[in-house]
C-alpha cells in the first residue's frame, strides 16, 4: 500500500501496474491492473472498496488535480 498519489505511482511503475487508487475506505492508495477492483473478502463474499481509480501514466499532481475536481463535482459521491 502506498501513503499518497505519488507514492502509488511509483509503485505502479515499478511493477509494471496500469491503474493507482485511493481507497476511502481503507484511507490508502494502492494499485492494480485494469481488471482489478479493491476489496477485501468477508464471510466468503467480496467487498469492493470506495476508490477512485486512474491511470498510473498520470503524473501525482494530475492525479491530484483529478480527485479534487471529481470530489467537487460530485459530492454526493462519498456519503454512498
Amino acid at each position: 500500500m502506498a501513503e499518497s498519489w505519488r507514492d502509488a505511482v511509483e509503485i505502479a511503475r515499478k511493477e509494471g501496474k496500469e491503474q493507482v487508487y485511493h481507497d476511502f475506505d481503507k484511507k490508502t492508495y494502492g494499485t492494480c491492473m485494469k481488471n482489478e477492483r479493491p476489496g477485501h473478502f468477508s464471510t466468503g463474499c467480496y467487498i469492493e472498496h470506495l476508490c477512485i481509480c486512474m491511470p498510473a501514466s498520470l503524473s501525482p499532481e494530475e492525479l491530484e488535480q483529478k480527485e479534487k475536481a471529481f470530489l467537487s463535482e460530485n459530492p454526493e459521491w462519498l456519503t454512498h
